[in-house]
């Protein structure tokens, strides 16, 4: 059957680009029920692998005192970087957009502990030599960020909002302690998860494709 005849396209395509990255509107009081994330993995798991492993695992941390633990790593990772990216956005041409996306970044940084889930993927990285050159990280990389973006759109169909963080793996080691991650496993994000305030959300502003697509050659 054609997919055309499937899929309404105007709901995936509004689906495709109105997932945003979500921080000042995650609803701080209302509670994540545990079969809502376990759903939204679920859905995850149907993305592509390389070479089919599937190597990921997921950490859902809903724990007040880890919360807290992974807000601090995350704010004291996020200060200097946003603060020199929030100077470096007041001389960009972009309407603004750059200032707004480090306001709300500053905020998370402020909120995170009070954000009801957190979810950290993480991917299996024990086959890798020591210093694996960048087609292996390609791939490693490109076998579970299909999987977060999944289970951010999961999230989006319900009415929850995320952005992928990576601020907090400054201090990756006492993440690593915190939570009791194996060695063989590298931590590639965080995701602060909790249902949107409204469910309305834009298209942001992009570059026109004809400006960043090249075809046959560059």
């Amino acid at each position: 059957m054609d997919a055309m005849t499937v899929y309404d396209l105007s709901v995936t395509d509004a689906l495709l680009s109105t997932t945003r990255a979500v921080r000042k509107r995650l609803d701080l009081e209302r509670p994540v029920p545990a079969e809502v994330i376990n759903e939204c993995l679920d859905l995850s798991q149907q993305a592509p692998t390389g070479s089919n492993r599937q190597g990921w695992s997921w950490i859902v941390v809903t724990e007040p005192a880890k919360r807290a633990a992974l807000g601090d790593m995350y704010r004291r990772g996020a200060m200097a970087y946003l603060n020199q990216a929030e100077k470096d956005a007041a001389l960009m041409d972009d309407g603004g957009q750059t200032t707004r996306v480090i306001s709300s970044a500053l905020y998370l940084a402020d909120k995170l502990a009070d954000v009801p889930v957190h979810v950290i993927p993480c991917i299996n990285v024990g086959h890798m030599s020591d210093n694996p050159p960048r087609a292996a990280w390609a791939g490693v990389m490109g076998s579970i960020f299909p999987a977060v973006w999944s289970f951010q759109l999961a999230l989006r169909a319900r009415g929850l909002g995320t952005v992928l963080t990576t601020l907090h793996l400054a201090h990756e080691k006492e993440a690593i302690e915190l939570l009791g991650i194996p060695d063989e496993y590298m931590q590639v994000g965080l995701l602060p998860v909790a249902y949107t305030v409204g469910t309305e959300f834009k298209p942001a502003k992009r570059p026109p494709v004809s400006e960043i697509t090249h075809w046959e050659q560059w």
